[in-house]
């Protein structure tokens, strides 16, 4: 049976520092906040992406002075390859560490792990340097039987089967689309918006009609491409593709910076919220408690 020659398969692997400075700098749209979180210099970032795109042989970012905006293709890549990297990286935790009751293992939704919890891990480990957390991005329910994780974070009602809850917020969702975007597309009310240029998330392909009718307007129907995670829709409409509909928590680095804006001041409530489950009737650790009494002391201040 024929076999590829080995320079195929070490070609079709890009070396992994520079994959996760680029993750990091699509996460972050920014060189020097992608250098902060990898603890490297901004230089440094910048020929890790240089030799990713010399290798893959495409632009990975569009540079206009100090800011990087993700490409179409880069967008598509970062999704494709983020969660493999993320299992490498929690792989090589788990072989490195120790066996240790100390370590706990939790499931988060991906955007909600990378935009709100992991800023706040300092916080917690300070708070308690005894506590070791591990964390997996996780986008849909798992059976916690199955599945080695001492607890998720889940968006919607409190019905996780087999689980015990705990609010912890809900999310106010707006409509956002780049300056550039919104200059080519006058809005003057929701009537206006393009249903070919309304982004999606795969998970909620109900939002835009949820929004359309708080806004007063029945029938109307989202056209546009759908994405699979909220910073995947975030970079899509940061870089002129169309108008995403986002929780305002999750893009505040991106409202402060401009990158997006709100073209219109509806905003979408709903009864679904952040939750965090834990196994129903299973014997809860003191360690599991410290970890749930702070993340719900964190999730206070959105509340």
């Amino acid at each position: 049976m024929p076999t590829d020659p080995p320079d195929v398969h070490r070609r079709e692997l890009p070396p992994l520092p520079a994959l996760a400075s680029f993750l990091a700098a699509v996460e972050t749209s920014s060189f020097s906040r992608a250098a902060q979180r990898m603890a490297l210099t901004q230089s440094a970032i910048s020929r890790q992406i240089a030799l990713l795109e010399d290798w893959l042989g495409t632009p990975l970012f569009e540079r206009r002075g100090r800011r990087v905006t993700p490409t179409p293709a880069a967008i598509a890549y970062a999704e494709a390859v983020g969660p493999a990297v993320e299992r490498v990286r929690s792989a090589t935790r788990r072989l490195l560490a120790p066996p240790d009751d100390r370590a706990l293992t939790i499931a988060t939704l991906p955007s909600f792990g990378m935009r709100w919890l992991a800023p706040r891990l300092p916080g917690l480990t300070a708070r308690h340097p005894e506590l070791l957390v591990n964390f997996a991005a996780r986008s849909y329910p798992f059976d916690f039987a199955a599945e080695r994780f001492d607890a998720a974070i889940h968006f919607g009602l409190p019905d996780w089967p087999g689980a015990d809850h705990a609010l912890l917020f809900h999310e106010d969702v707006v409509a956002v689309c780049s300056p550039g975007w919104l200059a080519r597309h006058p809005v003057a009310s929701p009537a206006d918006l393009p249903p070919q240029s309304l982004l999606s998330l795969e998970a909620r392909p109900d939002a835009w009609g949820s929004w359309f009718a708080a806004a007063g307007l029945a029938d109307a129907a989202a056209r546009g491409p759908v994405y699979e995670h909220f910073l995947m829709l975030a970079h899509a409409a940061a870089a002129g593709m169309g108008v995403a509909l986002i929780p305002s928590f999750l893009i505040r680095p991106e409202l402060a910076a401009g990158t997006l804006v709100t073209p219109l001041a509806v905003t979408l409530s709903a009864r679904e919220a952040y939750y965090l489950v834990w196994p129903r009737g299973g014997v809860r650790s003191p360690l599991f408690d410290r970890f749930r009494d702070w993340l719900l002391g964190e999730a206070a201040s959105e509340a």
